[in-house]
């Protein structure tokens, strides 16, 4: 007989393997229609396709079992509920744009702890942005271009025209060498990381090799071979494109399969930081609201010190309880979450003078 906790472990792993399956299911039919049913589909590119699809169903799966853990559901869902809030929106109106700009599209908070490192953050983020934005439309048949003499092009995506643009022009020019300029954008960033890595003494003292530099080595494969291809294109005649392109689609395919359980995972989480932000925000603006409100702000059962909220030592005991551990000190002494961290080694000092008597001295 399976013991009930092993029963509700493997109630998330079924959810998360059939969003997974649902997942891609849904990404395959997409590719179909926005191709035009594999019409406009280019079997070059096939294995970027499939690798694709196998990393986004890989990506709904760990991500459906990461929010599946008791903290993160906990913020996950008080961070939507703090969002669809009439109240909240009235008053933060301007605190989601912000966050996504300070946390997510130019990571702010990076640049208070350096400068440099800010700027290898930002180039190596949107050198894999810019790339996916152009490599998976083009991998999946959604975007393509055709000719139209003598020498424009017409864009299509999902078979509907877009725009017709004359090859030789600035839009011509940036079409072709996109992936090359987010390639270069990947070199700065990667050329700082690895230098870091190998010149750090606390980065080389916790640094893994599978985790922290293999990413970084494949990416740098990728840019590489990308700028190969162009120079083997517009500059070498065409010498080695074949063996060029083949060892770049076998790198990025094996960087797309890494993402969901590497590094780089940590980028399809961050956006969930967001709702964090509200959450906290929201607790700690909750000492200026209406004298209503002021019960609902958390304070030490012993020397009466604030807590961010009520809400916030609420949502630590069920997570605690979620979890298996349980705080209570009995009678009308509560849960050790009810006492600041000065209170508490003083509870524990005082635990260890009973249990001890003047041998704790």
């Amino acid at each position: 007989m399976k013991s009930d906790r092993q029963l509700v472990e493997k109630r998330p792993t079924k959810q998360a393997i059939i969003l997974a399956i649902l997942a891609s299911v849904v990404l395959i039919v997409l590719i179909v229609i926005g191709s035009r049913g594999l019409r406009d589909f280019d079997s070059a590119l096939i294995g970027y396709a499939v690798a694709t699809i196998f990393a986004f169903a890989a990506l709904v799966y760990r991500y459906t079992l990461w929010i599946g853990r008791p903290p993160t559901w906990r913020y996950f869902r008080a961070g939507w509920v703090n969002f669809l809030s009439w109240r909240n929106f009235r008053r933060y109106t301007l605190l989601i744009p912000k966050a996504w700009w300070t946390d997510i599209f130019a990571q702010t908070f990076i640049r208070q702890r350096s400068t440099l490192r800010w700027i290898m953050h930002l180039c190596i983020f949107w050198g894999v942005i810019l790339s996916l934005l152009i490599t998976l439309p083009l991998s999946f048949g959604w975007l393509h271009f055709t000719l139209i003499p003598p020498g424009n092009y017409q864009a299509w995506f999902f078979g509907l025209p877009v725009f017709s643009f004359p090859i030789a022009s600035v839009i011509g020019f940036a079409s072709y060498h996109g992936l090359d300029f987010s390639a270069l954008l990947l070199l700065v960033g990667l050329t700082i990381a690895l230098w870091r890595r190998i010149t750090d003494a606390g980065l080389l003292a916790i640094q893994r090799f599978g985790f922290d530099l293999v990413p970084i080595v494949l990416l740098l494969a990728i840019a590489i071979t990308g700028l190969a291809l162009t120079a083997s294109s517009t500059l070498w005649g065409g010498r080695f494109y074949w063996f060029i392109s083949l060892t770049h689609q076998v790198v990025v395919v094996v960087w797309l399969l890494s993402i969901p359980f590497g590094k780089f995972f940590h980028i399809i989480e961050r956006p969930a930081s967001i709702g964090v932000t509200l959450y906290q925000t929201v607790n700690q603006d909750l000492k200026h609201y209406s004298p209503q409100s002021q019960s609902q702000i958390g304070r030490c059962k012993r020397c009466n010190q604030e807590f961010p909220s009520q809400q916030f030592i609420q949502d630590l005991e069920g997570v605690l309880g979620d979890v298996g551990q349980n705080y209570d000190l009995g009678g009308e002494r509560g849960t050790l979450q009810e006492y600041c961290p000065t209170c508490k080694r003083v509870l524990r000092g005082e635990a260890y003078y009973q249990l001890m008597g003047k041998q704790f001295l």
